[in-house]
């Protein structure tokens, strides 16, 4: 704690995976061995039509600064992807294009909430959802699931958070880190119990969209009595690899986007034109442009379970979106392992990195402290790679 620094700063969390992967980096650069399973960071490259259009933004002499919101072009033709992927309707003034996706909620928090609203966060969440809202002044109070229940809350566990101080939920479907994905009746038994709470909006982060195996994506929005107090934030990082173009957008209630553009006109302003240029054809184009990676997705979704499945007393289920597992591993709590005390998900993702060269994400920063979340955003061999230097730290050593 510096004295020098604002209390907003010095009571922020680091963000446990970017605080991973530093580490992984910076023993990489030491000369270690490290395979880094801590990223939620595509292994593919950028597709080529993508690049193209960058080149050709170059080409054209995009170079100025961009409206706050977005490019009109860009705004229309997310409005077409959210047509055409999700059935929902916007119109341009419902539509803010940020810095990518943690922009978009960042902003969504900070026109929102006022200090000592009440965010319902269901648990596991994304590990940036807390800190976002506690630095608008919200308090957050996690919904509780585990590996049974896939990870997914109910709709009596979501009643039981309600309190009058609630004034936002925000979930992500297919979720990180658990890669779960709700149902079009799940959340439609969710949505039953909102209803009853006209005060609270629902943020809905469907950043993992197309990487999703079960053939449908479900939004809040599309609900006819959800509509007008759902916020859909989406961007182009996963699907389409670019993570660090970092596009993000949302579409929602008129006068949402109309704070956050007020928001962000003070901060940063409009997003970069040339990776707007980008995302204009990324998006008009079909999911089944990028559907050679969603198929990776699956195939290394398989191979990894069946590794994790030889690991003693790592307890998994099968995920049914995005890139990652997210074993229980409490049995280790307790324990002793070549000498190092296990007592948290912490304790067991650092003696990972330290005995088995793999980095892993603990739990307790996603809301759930029985596990570790595992990226199979890598390549095959480095997936096999690690899940066998795993298998053989924790065999070889005496718990």
């Amino acid at each position: 704690m510096n004295p020098k620094l604002s209390k907003r700063v010095n009571e922020m969390a680091t963000s446990a995976t970017l605080a991973m992967a530093a580490k992984t980096r910076e023993l990489q650069e030491a000369g270690k061995d490290i395979i880094g399973l801590s990223l939620g960071e595509p292994d593919f490259t950028v597709p080529e039509f993508v690049k193209d259009a960058a080149i050709q933004a170059v080409k054209d002499n995009f170079h100025s600064y961009t409206p706050v919101d977005g490019y009109g072009d860009l705004k229309q033709a997310i409005i077409t992807k959210f047509k055409r992927d999700n059935g929902l309707t916007y119109t341009p003034a419902q539509i803010v294009v940020s810095t990518g996706a943690k922009q978009s909620l960042a902003n969504l928090a900070q026109v929102l909430l006022n200090e000592g609203d009440e965010v319902l966060l269901p648990a596991p969440y994304w590990v940036s959802y807390s800190d976002i809202c506690k630095v608008a002044g919200g308090i957050p109070v996690e919904i509780k699931s585990s590996i049974d229940t896939d990870f997914k809350i109910t709709p009596e566990a979501l009643e039981a958070a309600i309190t009058p101080k609630s004034k936002m939920i925000i979930y992500s479907s297919p979720c990180n880190p658990s890669g779960s994905v709700y149902s079009k009746k799940e959340l439609r038994a969710l949505a039953d119990v909102l209803v009853k709470y006209p005060n609270i909006i629902v943020v809905s982060d469907e950043i993992y969209e197309h990487i999703n195996f079960t053939g449908e994506h479900a939004s809040m929005a599309q609900f006819e009595d959800m509509y007008d107090r759902t916020v859909t934030v989406n961007g182009v990082s996963k699907a389409y690899a670019m993570t660090g173009w970092r596009i993000g957008y949302i579409g929602g209630p008129e006068y949402i986007a109309r704070a956050c553009n007020k928001m962000q006109g003070q901060v940063t302003s409009g997003a970069n034109c040339i990776a707007q240029r980008a995302t204009i054809t990324a998006l008009i184009h079909p999911p089944e442009k990028i559907k050679y990676m969603v198929d990776a997705f699956k195939k290394r979704r398989a191979m990894i379970l069946e590794l994790l499945s030889e690991i003693p007393h790592f307890k998994t289920n099968e995920p049914e979106g995005a890139f990652y597992v997210f074993p229980d591993i409490s049995y280790y709590f307790g324990k002793t392992l070549n000498g190092k005390h296990i007592n948290t998900a912490s304790d067991f993702s650092l003696f990972l990195l330290e005995e088995a060269n793999v980095a892993t994400v603990t739990g307790e920063a996603f809301g759930d402290p029985n596990c570790i979340r595992i990226s199979y955003a890598a390549s095959e061999d480095e997936i096999k790679e690690a899940m066998k230097r795993i298998k053989e730290t924790l065999s070889s050593t005496e718990a």
